[in-house]
């Protein structure tokens, strides 16, 4: 880290109560003026751009959806001219995080099965049990439930894996949600696992496209989202229901769409002979992200490597609802010279939060190289909190198709910024930037959410969102689930 400035150490707490609610006021405001800028002054800058570098005590400046310019004093600039100050002294200033795969229609059911013995378990309650019972109403809830959350915890990006999407009316619901949030959400379609549904899937993206995202610079964007094998998504193979399985059809619909393609459960045997035929094909690239790859071939993780098909790992997941070995492949990624992005996948099993991601894979991947180095292994790399960041942030924006737009905090990108309080009680005294966000922050640090130069989340409150309307909403649908499913849940577990 830069050390040209020192680092300001009053926190942002001890500002006037009133000032601040003045400049939240003046920021929701004037948010839908293209030429409103703010600057974001004074704390510790980690930008995941190598060409910039970061900065002990720096600066940010928007200006309409974009970041201008980072960098220390930025207030001398004349482009920072009648700007709102956001003080960040006391704090670290990060891009956006980014998950690449999240199924949000099951968010009303937060930890509802947190003991879950295994997949099919986890299958057998939420796509055999609670998915028979939504209605459009409550895809619409879990996604905006999922949004705000990730809003809250200082994810600004989520790749919604929809495969709960039962008919037109649930996946404009699916939509509705993301857009009523706030979010930079990227809708991914994806046929039902199992009962009846309309089958209009995947034609349907072709609606969706023309009526929500003729917009490419959007805030919500569009993905095809399949799964690795049917045996992956614990499909029969004589159910009779289409194949939600990724194959050259599905790749050429989405292509000639001009959207990517996220891909669910590209796992063992099955999927790793899938992605060996695409790949030999010439079908892989960057415009498709493969989730989990747990248990995946070497020759598939070969063709992955050299087509720069994005990845994204699930550390939690594979680990507490025992994927296959139940291995987040860290390390076989690295050893492919392949950065992954990682995903929280399911709330109703897992945490909801990218920071304990980040401490998961950095704890896994460490501990297997101490292990192979303890028994005489010699030149093994152990990543760093540097590195677990770029993850989350640079690496989920490529898997999630926004590279272009977020995961840095460059000039000329969309300024999805989150800044963390270094100063509370258990991080305080802010001794390293990086450190403090990836060993040490949660998200009950998440002080400011900025999406596309918009504040989402305002000195620790989320702005303009009626929580109580929200909460009331999250309790009818559970309910109402709950009963139609006829679901045991235990609430004492």
């Amino acid at each position: 880290m830069a050390t040209d400035a020192p680092h300001q150490p009053v926190p942002y707490y001890d500002e006037d109560p009133r000032a601040a609610e003045q400049i939240g006021e003046r920021l929701v405001r004037e948010q839908t003026r293209a030429d409103r800028r703010v600057l974001i002054r004074g704390g510790a800058v980690i930008t995941m751009d190598a060409a910039i570098g970061d900065f002990a005590a720096g600066d940010v400046l928007i200006e309409g959806r974009r970041i201008v310019a980072v960098g220390p004093r930025l207030a001398d600039d004349e482009r920072a001219r009648d700007a709102v100050e956001v003080s960040a002294a006391g704090m670290v200033v990060i891009p956006g995080m980014c998950d690449s795969h999240r199924h949000c229609w099951q968010t009303q059911f937060r930890r509802a099965i947190p003991d879950v013995a295994d997949l099919a378990a986890y299958v057998a309650a939420t796509h055999r049990t609670l998915a028979f019972a939504y209605q459009p109403q409550d895809v619409y809830v879990g996604n905006l439930l999922a949004a705000l959350g990730g809003l809250d915890g200082g994810v600004t990006s989520i790749v919604d894996i929809s495969h709960n999407s039962r008919s037109a009316a649930h996946r404009d619901e699916a939509v509705r949600g993301h857009l009523d949030s706030g979010a930079r959400s990227v809708y991914g379609a994806h046929g039902a696992l199992f009962g009846d549904w309309d089958e209009l899937w995947p034609q349907d993206l072709v609606r969706l496209r023309e009526e929500y995202f003729g917009d490419d610079d959007a805030l919500v964007t569009l993905r095809l989202a399949c799964h690795g094998s049917d045996a992956a998504a614990a499909r029969d193979r004589d159910d009779g229901l289409p194949s939600v399985t990724l194959d050259p059809a599905k790749i050429a619909f989405a292509r000639d769409l001009g959207i990517g393609i996220s891909v669910d459960g590209v796992l063992g045997t099955e999927a790793s002979a899938n992605v060996e035929s695409l790949g030999t094909a010439g079908l892989l690239g960057p415009d498709i992200t493969l989730i989990h790859m747990t248990a995946m071939s070497d020759r598939a993780w070969e063709l992955i490597a050299d087509s720069r098909t994005a990845i994204s790992l699930t550390p939690t997941s594979d680990a507490q609802i025992g994927i296959l070995d139940a291995l987040p492949p860290i390390q076989k990624a690295l050893d492919m010279g392949i950065r992954p992005s990682l995903s929280v996948d399911t709330e109703a099993t897992l945490s909801s939060d990218m920071f304990t991601q980040m401490r998961f894979i950095l704890n896994v991947q460490r501990m297997g190289v101490f292990k192979r180095r303890h028994e005489g292994e010699q030149g093994l790399h152990a990543i760093t909190t540097r590195d677990v960041l770029e993850f989350a942030t640079l690496q989920g924006a490529r898997a999630n198709g926004l590279a272009d737009k977020v995961g840095s905090l460059t000039p000329g990108k969309q300024a999805d910024i989150v800044l963390i309080r270094a100063e509370d009680i258990n991080n305080m005294p802010l001794n390293t930037a990086l450190g403090t966000v990836v060993s040490g922050a949660d998200t009950s640090n998440v002080d400011t959410v900025f999406v596309a130069g918009d504040a989402r989340k305002w000195r620790g409150r989320l702005v303009g969102q009626d929580l109580n309307r929200i909460r009331s909403l999250a309790h009818e649908s559970f309910d109402r689930i709950l009963r139609e499913s006829g679901f045991d849940l235990d609430p004492l577990v």
